[in-house]
């Protein structure tokens, strides 16, 4: 007899994934071959980019002046002053009535997309979650005993609302959506939003439910080419908003961020004590307390984005001029190409015997693409042109 070690659903989720752990030791065994920098890893989203100098003296001052108790239990919502700090930001962003119990400070936005879930989420509850989507959402939504249902966009990775439409039941209790996406870059276009708000308002009035809008946005701040990102609070009452500062800030290990409910979200109370006491019971408790003090005065602040400007230019207008076909990138740090074949994944192997590492499609629910992720070294995406070119060239782009 057979003994299981771990649970059955958490193996079939390991096996589901095993491409992306091959790829990762593929990548080791790459390294340890032709040396770290003979290998052009373009696999994760781990910004090379040191945070901007205000976080060094905003760290420099929490350290340096400590106030008593700064260290003690706080809140599970976080500490009043940098929710406060947050709620400021908002206001002066969406001219719309924040305040501090509005906020809930998380260990990241994947702690905090887990905090929602788990506080909206009865079993079998549907969450809409549109493709391409950043790899993890739907072992979220099954960590809380919800069931996805994947949704397509359009040619440039938009959502398709009529699609949408059709998937929407009397169980969906949320829609998720990431933008800045990862893995395309696309920040999804003001009327889009607009339409979907109005969508989900005549649902819910259809169905006699609530259907709240969860918008993942870590990249919010991280826009190319003078876009402005749509907020979606003006759009859509019932809605929740997850953020960090992993990106703006360029803190990924810090692992802090904060969920933001709209001020005219229906039930606010609920919502408030529900979060809070699900912050709590899945063990997350509370986001570090030393960079919640560090990150009260650094709201408003983003890293400096010509870096990452630089980096786009430098790999589309060479990966272009190869015949490669992408959607290029309004926001974050990702490019998703088409691959020339239509098996993604053996696409990517093609890249890694150049030593390029780069993430199948396959992965974010779109067969068929692979994902770049460009925060890393410029000499990195240099070097990696070569095979860049090799590649186009067997598969006969031009």
């Amino acid at each position: 007899m057979l003994i299981m070690s771990i649970a059955q659903g958490v193996r079939q989720h390991m096996q589901a994934s095993a491409w992306i752990r091959g790829m990762f030791e593929e990548g080791i065994r790459l390294k340890q071959q032709y040396g770290a920098d003979n290998v052009y890893d373009f696999s994760l989203g781990n910004p090379v980019q040191e945070p901007p100098p205000q976080f060094h003296e905003a760290l420099r001052h929490v350290v340096e002046q400590p106030r008593p108790g700064m260290h003690r239990y706080m809140p599970n919502t976080g500490y009043p002053e940098t929710r406060a700090a947050i709620a400021n930001q908002l206001n002066q962003e969406t001219g719309l009535a924040w305040h501090e119990n509005h906020i809930v400070m998380v260990v990241g936005a994947a702690g905090g997309l887990n905090v929602i879930l788990k506080t909206l989420l009865d079993p079998g509850d549907e969450v809409i979650i549109f493709a391409p989507y950043f790899v993890e959402y739907l072992f979220y939504v099954e960590n809380h005993q919800g069931a996805s249902k994947v949704v397509r966009t359009d040619e440039q990775f938009n959502p398709d609302l009529d699609a949408l439409a059709q998937a929407l039941s009397p169980r969906t209790k949320a829609v998720l959506i990431n933008a800045p996406n990862n893995p395309s870059g696309v920040i999804y276009p003001a009327e889009t939003i607009a339409a979907l708000g109005e969508l989900l308002r005549q649902k819910q009035a259809a169905f006699g439910t609530e259907i709240y809008l969860v918008s993942d946005e870590p990249y919010k701040k991280l826009l190319y080419d003078d876009a402005v990102y749509p907020d979606i609070y003006a759009h859509y009452a019932n809605s929740l908003v997850v953020t960090s500062h992993a990106k703006d800030l360029a803190l990924p290990g810090e692992r802090i961020g904060y969920i933001a409910i709209n001020p005219g979200c229906a039930n606010m109370q609920d919502l408030q004590d529900g979060l809070s006491f699900t912050n709590r019971t899945l063990g997350f408790v509370n986001a570090p307390a030393l960079m919640q003090h560090v990150i009260t005065y650094l709201q408003g602040v983003t890293i400096d984005m010509s870096d990452y400007q630089r980096k786009r230019a430098l790999l589309c207008d060479h990966l272009a001029a190869m015949g490669y076909q992408f959607v290029r990138p309004q926001g974050a740090f990702y490019l998703f190409p088409k691959a020339p074949i239509d098996d993604d994944v053996a696409f990517v192997k093609a890249l890694q015997d150049e030593r390029i590492l780069t993430v199948p499609g396959s992965g974010f629910g779109t067969p068929g693409y692979f994902r770049i992720s460009y925060c890393v070294e410029d000499e990195t995406i240099e070097r990696s042109l070569d095979g860049f070119r090799k590649v186009a060239h067997a598969y006969g782009l031009s």
